[in-house]
């Protein structure tokens, strides 16, 4: 049975699916306390039942990005806040070998909160 949010990845053309679906094995690989539904038509990633992060495209862009739910309380030069006042989003190059370090980095101080 495909689950909802397995719809969102299988609707992707490459190379948009192949690196979000990495990026969702690298943040359910971080904790087995985090799971995943779907919100606002997106993949959305929680922490012990509390909204951590989700997967999104940009809709000029369409390159994919990580939005962190509490990106205000994290810092990280690579996370941009924009015009959002809670949440900061981490950008992804679909062309190129993703930052695993950087996402890990991200994740793990968002986990710390």
């Amino acid at each position: 049975m495909i689950r909802e949010p397995d719809n969102y990845y299988l609707n992707q053309s490459e190379p948009n699916k192949g690196c979000l679906l990495a990026l969702r094995n690298i943040i359910l690989e971080q904790d087995k306390d985090i799971t995943e539904t779907q919100k606002y038509g997106m993949p959305c990633f929680c922490y012990k039942k509390k909204m951590f992060c989700y997967l999104w495209t940009d809709k000029n862009t369409h390159e994919p990005y990580i939005l962190m739910v509490e990106g205000k309380h994290l810092d990280h030069p690579k996370l941009e806040a924009g015009s959002r006042s809670r949440m900061k989003i981490f950008r992804v190059d679909p062309n190129k070998d993703l930052p695993i370090k950087t996402i890990k980095s991200i994740l793990k101080q968002a986990l710390d909160l």
